[in-house]
């Protein structure tokens, strides 16, 4: 057999080994993928309907209202942001669009004269931040596998605590916003203070809600007391969000490994069936080689 076929046939050996893993990792994301989106979406309309009921609240900015309700004058002239990445790769463009997006959003605060600090979920997302030389005060690992909510507490307990003393004017949080299977996308949002913005999740029931909303004024009765109701909510419903922000990104992380998954898969097949062709060829050429030269002998004998 010709060396050239001995090499194809290790790579072919080598590329079939590959598609198995690429196959396996196909299936076990798409397990988890099903996990993560029956989460997001079950989350999903609780999350905006807190924030939309807190934003309506915050559009009073009466006098002694929640320190996370106040719309500060720039004074430290800081931001945090709260970036959350995957702790693995393999997972197709998902954290280099995060990375896009967190790159343009940091030259729009730099024209404003604005600092920017950064509290990192994921490892991916310390990697960029190391390289990029951005300024990190606090990185959490581990959390995007099967988040809890308990875990997500400590990271927007830093949020809030830094807001209220003065460190940082804005707490903004960057996520991938889950879609569907196919599509997400990056999204840097203001997390505090308090405000009005889009939703977590793009839902019709949420549009419909934000356009009710912006037709109506709604009024709201406090029992037994607004401050004390408040004190006790805001914080509940800050880490809500940011467990929310958490779950979007993991299921559009897993979508998007899943789909790279089972391109790489498809591409394995591909490159298989090309270098059995080749081999075949390769193969046959050298059969009818041979075959001439045996008749080329017979004859010369006769």
């Amino acid at each position: 057999m010709p060396a050239g076929t001995k090499a194809i046939q290790r790579r072919i050996k080598s590329v079939s080994n590959i598609k198995k893993i690429t196959k396996a990792m196909e299936m076990v994301s798409a397990a988890k993928m099903r996990k993560a989106t029956a989460s997001v979406l079950a989350t999903r309309p609780y999350s905006n309907l807190a924030w939309q009921i807190i934003g309506n609240i915050g559009k009073a900015r009466e006098d002694g209202m929640h320190p996370l309700l106040q719309t500060k004058e720039k004074k430290s002239g800081k931001s945090l942001v709260i970036f959350i990445s995957s702790d693995k790769g393999l997972c197709g463009g998902f954290n280099a669009q995060m990375f896009r997006e967190i790159k343009r959003f940091v030259v729009n605060e730099q024209k404003l004269s604005r600092k920017l600090d950064f509290a990192i979920i994921g490892k991916r997302g310390e990697v960029v931040a190391h390289r990029e030389k951005f300024s990190v005060i606090a990185v959490f690992e581990n959390l995007t596998d099967n988040p809890k909510f308990t875990d997500i507490k400590s990271v927007a307990k830093i949020a809030m605590d830094k807001f209220i003393d003065g460190t940082y004017d804005n707490i903004h949080v960057a996520y991938t916003d889950y879609v569907s299977t196919l599509v997400q996308r990056p999204r840097v949002r203001q997390l505090l203070p308090i405000m009005q913005d889009e939703d977590l999740g793009e839902t019709q029931e949420s549009k419909k809600m934000e356009k009710h909303e912006n037709n109506e004024t709604t009024e709201y009765v406090f029992e037994p007391d607004k401050n004390e109701l408040l004190e006790l909510m805001l914080p509940k419903i800050v880490e809500t969000q940011v467990y929310q922000a958490v779950l979007e990104s993991v299921a559009s992380e897993q979508s998007a490994r899943m789909v790279a998954m089972k391109n790489a898969t498809d591409s394995a097949k591909e490159i298989v069936r090309d270098l059995t062709f080749t081999y075949n060829k390769i193969r046959q050429a050298g059969i009818t080689q041979e075959i001439s030269e045996i008749s080329a002998g017979k004859a010369a004998l006769e």
